[in-house]
């Protein structure tokens, strides 16, 4: 990095934006979203520096935003956002991320939350028994050949579908049906094969979660219906990603991409931002290589629903009709895509790359499932285990100034040393329980890490893409039984 943060001077251009003005090498400004409170923690990272660098960018279209869980990352900061055109622009592993394709997907039940209480403890045990959980962890009963995780790298969630893993219903609430297209298992290496081989189906480590809550509060009826969401309703959120294969896929072309960067003479303000423009054969290549990662992180979050509902119906043997276990959406964080989008009047193709962030596609939006295309995009932005989630929806303006994105979570506060130094001498799981929340971890270890104060209070975060009118409220989800890696 060239500068410590604190040498950027913001403008505050309303309660909830912030611009890092055109300076030396940016090729447009930079825009943050976020409080005035909000920007002391932001201070205290390389993350405002790292908004400035992707300015700098060959081909960028609109600012290079950040969104109110902004902090640091590899390249661009985690909730960064930023477009660039198909002419001139690059595509940097760094603007994904390394779990490529980790996303949330969100259940709707039947089941109230007095119903669900008596066996909360049940059911948190039959799914950390029947989701592996944790670094290293593998499904036993699940053997996949080289050719059959080949497919999967192509088909994604269809592929789950289609061996009986979830249903076609399914299919119509994922994002881009749960398949990105152009993928080519071919441009994968055989250590990226190796290391996610045995790892369909498995929540893996850090902050991935399943979690067992129930709809607190509504915000908007009307769109909370169409969404299937009712007061006291039982719900299931899935987080996790692509696992060692996204890992590895992001390891070897950051490798491809800083030679790449020097060979078509891309000056860099950090050698993290290392690309190569998109049209071009390395640009091509991540492209698809991403994509092969990203519908392996789909098929994944497919086979744990198929396990969440087995989970359910050995402790609530009621059937799966009964149950009610519908998937209302699957969103992406940590992608590049390419879309159409509408720049100073003018409609041109775009690879947007959102880290830490993702799409609030509006309403009519063509990408938008049918089901939902009336009111919007549904928005999933989960909180910290102690405290409650939320769903919101796509909006006219996030189109408009964000390329139709938004947040993706709380964004964390405290490194995991310093959770870890925060957790010492308490009792994490006796402090959830007493708020009346199961928790069950793959060690001691990967609970203390995600103690909730180590995340930003997602109440913030919401209000600020609320505010902006990147998104809208629909409902808060409070948390009853969550399984960590």
């Amino acid at each position: 990095m060239k500068s410590k943060p604190a040498d950027i001077q913001l403008r505050r251009l309303d309660d909830y934006r912030w611009e890092v003005p055109q300076t030396g090498k940016m090729r447009t400004r930079g825009l943050i979203y976020a409080t005035r409170d909000m920007l002391p923690d932001i201070r205290s990272d390389q993350s405002i520096q790292q908004v400035a660098n992707v300015a700098t960018l060959p081909g960028i279209e609109g600012a290079s935003m950040a969104m109110p869980d902004i902090h640091w990352g590899y390249g661009f900061p985690i909730g960064g956002v930023a477009a660039f055109n198909l002419t001139e622009g690059v595509i940097s592993p760094g603007g994904v991320g390394y779990d490529i394709n980790c996303g949330v997907r969100l259940l709707r039940s039947n089941l109230s939350r007095p119903e669900a209480e008596p066996i909360l403890e049940d059911l948190v045990n039959a799914l950390f028994r029947n989701i592996p959980s944790g670094l290293g962890s593998r499904r036993k009963d699940l053997k996949l050949t080289t050719p059959m995780l080949r497919q999967v790298l192509r088909l994604g969630a269809a592929w789950a579908v289609k061996n009986g893993f979830g249903t076609a219903d399914d299919l119509l609430h994922i994002e881009a049906g749960g398949q990105i297209p152009g993928a080519d298992a071919d441009l994968v290496s055989d250590k990226a094969l190796d290391r996610g081989h045995d790892q369909l189906g498995t929540l893996g480590s850090g902050n991935h979660f399943v979690e067992v809550g129930y709809v607190q509060e509504i915000f908007d009826e009307a769109i909370a219906h169409a969404f299937g969401l009712f007061p006291q309703q039982i719900t299931v959120i899935i987080h996790t990603g692509s696992r060692g294969l996204g890992h590895q896929v992001c390891d070897d072309y950051i490798k491809i991409m800083m030679k790449a960067a020097a060979k078509y003479n891309i000056e860099l303000a950090d050698r993290q931002l290392c690309c190569a423009p998109i049209t071009s054969p390395e640009g091509e290549q991540y492209l698809a290589a991403m994509a092969a990662a990203a519908n392996f992180a789909f098929a994944n979050r497919q086979l744990i629903t198929h396990w969440v509902r087995e989970s359910f119906e050995q402790v609530w043997p009621a059937g799966p009709r009964a149950l009610g276990l519908e998937l209302i959406y699957d969103v992406a964080h940590n992608m590049a895509k390419i879309e159409t989008h509408t720049i100073n009047q003018v409609t041109q193709k775009v690879c947007v790359h959102r880290k830490g962030a993702t799409r609030a596609f509006a309403p009519h939006h063509p990408e938008v499932p049918e089901a939902y295309r009336e009111v919007g995009q549904p928005v999933l932005i989960p909180g910290d285990m102690g405290r409650y989630s939320y769903v919101l929806v796509g909006t006219p303006q996030a189109m408009v100034e964000t390329f139709g994105s938004t947040c993706h979570g709380a964004g964390r506060l405290l490194s995991r040393h310093q959770a870890l130094k925060a957790a010492k001498g308490r009792s994490i799981l006796q402090e959830l329980a007493a708020k009346g929340i199961v928790v069950r971890g793959a060690s001691r270890g990967t609970i203390a890490e995600e103690i909730p104060e180590a995340y930003k209070d997602v109440d913030n975060v919401v209000e600020v893409v609320e505010g902006a009118g990147i998104s809208r409220k629909v409902a808060k989800l409070h948390p009853l039984g969550v399984i960590k890696g």
